[in-house]
C-alpha cells in the first residue's frame, strides 16, 4: 500500500511550505509555560477561524480542539501537537534565523509540530476531504514537566470510550514513542530549627540533612530489566552564609518503563523519608507529578499503526525510523489502552536548552510524511490522495 501522496497534495504542500515556516516563527514569539498556555491556545483558535475552520473550541485544560467529521458514534483518531514549551519564560524568547536553521527555545519540542499539525487541519478541511474515522485535531497543553499531560487527560477523559488510535505530534523526524515511560515526581521539604552559625553551632542543619538523604536515595541500585531513573532537578532553601538552615526543599522523581519497578522506587523512597521522621526530622512530601506506565494495549493494532508509521517514513525519508520509549502525551491513552505513537516532523537539535534549533528544510520532509499519516484515516473514502 502506497504513502506517496498525489502529485496535486504534493504540489500544494510544497507551495505551503513558507507557510509554514512563518507559522513555526509566529508561534515561537509566544511564551507559554506548561500551565500558562492561554496565549498560545488563544492564538490557535483565532488562526483556525481566520482559516475557515469556525468550530475550533477551548476546552477547561486550554485544548484547542478541532473535531472533524465528529459525532459520538463514530470511532475517533485522535491527532495532537503541545503548546507549552519547558521553559519558564513569560516574555518572547530570542529567535534568529542562520545557517539554513531556525534557532529558538522550544522551536522544535514543540512548536513545529503544532505548526505542521495546524496547517494539516487546514488542509484537509479547506479540501473538504471525508475521513473514515471521525477527526480530533488537538493542540494540547501540558506536555512539559509540572503540566502532568493534563490536555492528554482531558482529552481521554472526555473522547477515550471513542478513541481508536492516538498520535502525539512530538519529538524529531526519525524518532518513534511507542511505549510509556511512566514517571512519580515528589517536592521533598526538610525543616529544622536552624539558628546563628556561630553562636547556635550544633543545631540541626536542614541542608545537611537533604544532602544526606540525597546521597541515601543516590546509593539505591535501580531494578535489572526495562529502564529504571531517578533524578534531583532542583534544590533551593537556607538564608545566608551564616544562618544554619531551618529550610530546604528538592524536587525528585522517578522513572521507569516497567510499572513494577516504579512501585519498587516508590516503595523505597517512602521507606527512606521514614527512616528521617524517626529521627526527629521534619520531613514533608508532596507527590507533584505522576505520569502512568503502560496499560494493555492490543498487540495486533498496535503494530499494524507502527507498520504503517514505518511505511509513510520510508517514503519520504532514508533515515530509519527509531522505536524508543519516552514520556509523552501517549503515556494516557496508552495506560487505558488504545493504540498510540509519538511521531515528529523536523530534524533538529538542543530540545529543553536555549540553543534549540531545526533544520528548516527538513520540514519539506517532515511535513508530507506527517500529513500521509493522517490521509491514511482519509484513504477510504477519497480515491486517488495516494499514487497507487
Amino acid at each position: 500500500m502506497s504513502y506517496k501522496l498525489n502529485q496535486q497534495i504534493t504540489n500544494d504542500m510544497k507551495d505551503l511550505h513558507q507557510d509554514l515556516v512563518n507559522l513555526t516563527k509566529e508561534i515561537c514569539k509566544i511564551p507559554a509555560p506548561s500551565n500558562f498556555e492561554d496565549k498560545r491556545a488563544e492564538f490557535c483558535k483565532e488562526w483556525f477561524a481566520q482559516n475557515g475552520i469556525k468550530n475550533a473550541y477551548i476546552d477547561e485544560a486550554l485544548n484547542v480542539v478541532v473535531p472533524y467529521n465528529y459525532d459520538e458514534t463514530k470511532d475517533l483518531v485522535v491527532f495532537m501537537a503541545h503548546t507549552d514549551t519547558v521553559f519558564p519564560d513569560t516574555s518572547p524568547m530570542p529567535m534568529k534565523e542562520e545557517n539554513g536553521r531556525l534557532c529558538c527555545p522550544g522551536v522544535g519540542d514543540d512548536t513545529a509540530n503544532l505548526a505542521i499539525l495546524m496547517q494539516i487541519a487546514k488542509y484537509v478541511v479547506s479540501k473538504n476531504l471525508k475521513p473514515d474515522y471521525g477527526i480530533l485535531f488537538v493542540c494540547n497543553t501540558g506536555e512539559e514537566g509540572l503540566g502532568n499531560l493534563k490536555g492528554s487527560k482531558k482529552i481521554i477523559e472526555k473522547y477515550g470510550k471513542q478513541v481508536k488510535y492516538f498520535y502525539s505530534f512530538d519529538g524529531t523526524l526519525e524518532g518513534c514513542y511507542n511505549y510509556s515511560v511512566g514517571s512519580v515526581r515528589y517536592k521533598v521539604e526538610i525543616k529544622t530549627e536552624g539558628g546563628h552559625s556561630f553562636s547556635d553551632f550544633g543545631n540541626k542543619n536542614a541542608i545537611a540533612y537533604m544532602s544526606s538523604l540525597i546521597n541515601l536515595l543516590y546509593t539505591v541500585k535501580v531494578p535489572k530489566g526495562g529502564k529504571t531513573t531517578f533524578n534531583v532537578g532542583k534544590i533551593s532553601g537556607g538564608t545566608s552564609v551564616n544562618t544554619i538552615a531551618q529550610q530546604v526543599e528538592m524536587f525528585f522523581e522517578y522513572r521507569s518503563d516497567v510499572k513494577e519497578h516504579l512501585d519498587t522506587m516508590i516503595k523505597l523512597f517512602e521507606s527512606a523519608i521514614e527512616t528521617y521522621k524517626n529521627m526527629g526530622i521534619e520531613v514533608n512530601v508532596e507527590v507533584i507529578g505522576l505520569r502512568p506506565c503502560m496499560g494493555d494495549v492490543d498487540k495486533t493494532l498496535q503494530k499494524k499503526l507502527e507498520e504503517n508509521i514505518v511505511a509513510a517514513a520510508s517514503t519520504y525519508f532514508e533515515e530509519k525510523v527509531e522505536f524508543s520509549s519516552g514520556s509523552t502525551d501517549c503515556n494516557i491513552p496508552f495506560s487505558v489502552g488504545i493504540p498510540s505513537c509519538a511521531i515528529g516532523g523536523y530534524i533538529g537539535g538542543g530540545a529543553h536548552t536555549r540553543e534549540e534549533w531545526i533544520d528548516i528544510e527538513s520540514l519539506k520532509k517532515g511535513f508530507p510524511y506527517l500529513m500521509s499519516v493522517v490521509l491514511d484515516y482519509f484513504r477510504k473514502s477519497n480515491v486517488n490522495l495516494y499514487d497507487e
